[in-house]
């Protein structure tokens, strides 16, 4: 380009930003010691930019597994997927464990290592760890736009919301009384404050690795290992009454479409 328009093209780009506007590359001045002169400039900054992205990822990543609490007990490890619900794991693992023991829970084996998901019965993103049923399958709904919308002027409240509590919002209905109703888990009584409620989900995950050894706490989450959903049961963290027990498919609701490594 400067063989062909000169110093005309020399200009633009004394002007103008490589990647970003140059007020914002002006930012990251104090990295140009570590970047090479010449000809070498150009593919130097491309891996440079790779590197620093690859790497924040991992960093993020390590950040995350840092700041999780899991309750661990024998070959199951607990997560909660709202920090405020962490209180509840202890609770909820005693209640798989002795079902588990009576040999009630004949989908799970004392061999193989699981992770369980705590969360709401009514957590909008259940089905990208597991196929629950239709209520989670947001995206054969018909108000898809509508949710979306919403979920956009609100990022993070539809996290602790369910897909009934938005749209009985949108709609001009009460969404408390629309939450009851279409409770996942059956449990409509006019007496309980959905936003109280101590019934709660664990969606179980069998983790296998190459090595066969046994995994618990944050080594579930670790590169190497297979995470695959085998069931669903939901507590009451009270009374550590196990409510529903069900099996599932090793899928998410989502079928072959990517869904993130949760």
């Amino acid at each position: 380009m400067l063989a062909q328009y000169g110093e005309r093209y020399r200009h633009y780009m004394n002007t103008t930003g490589m990647f970003f506007p140059q007020s914002i590359e002006k930012m990251f001045s104090f990295m140009q010691p570590i970047v090479p002169q010449g000809a070498m400039k150009y593919p130097a900054l491309c891996v440079l930019i790779v590197t620093l992205v690859i790497g924040t990822g991992f960093i993020l990543r390590a950040v995350t597994l840092h700041s999780l609490y899991f309750e661990s007990k024998d070959n199951i490890s607990l997560v909660s997927l709202l920090p405020e619900d962490n209180k509840l794991d202890a609770v909820a693992l005693e209640s798989i464990l002795k079902t588990q023991g009576q040999g009630t829970l004949t989908m799970l084996d004392t061999r193989k290592n699981y992770l369980g998901y705590l969360m709401p019965g009514d957590y909008v993103m259940q089905g990208m760890i597991a196929n629950t049923g239709e209520n989670f399958h947001l995206f054969k709904q018909h108000h898809t736009v509508m949710m979306i919308t919403e979920w956009v002027l609100h990022p993070f409240q539809h996290l602790r919301s369910s897909p009934t509590f938005h749209m009985a919002k949108m709609h001009g209905v009460d969404p408390e009384t629309a939450r009851r109703h279409h409770c996942p888990l059956g449990i409509n009584d006019p007496a309980l404050d959905c936003k109280t409620c101590p019934y709660r989900r664990v969606i179980l995950d069998e983790v296998s690795n190459e090595t066969g050894g046994k995994l618990t706490g944050k080594g579930l989450l670790s590169f190497g290992t297979t995470r695959m959903p085998v069931a669903f049961v939901d507590i009451n963290t009270k009374t550590g009454e196990l409510v529903n027990a069900q099996k599932v498919a090793a899928a998410t609701a989502w079928a072959d479409v990517p869904t993130p490594a949760i």
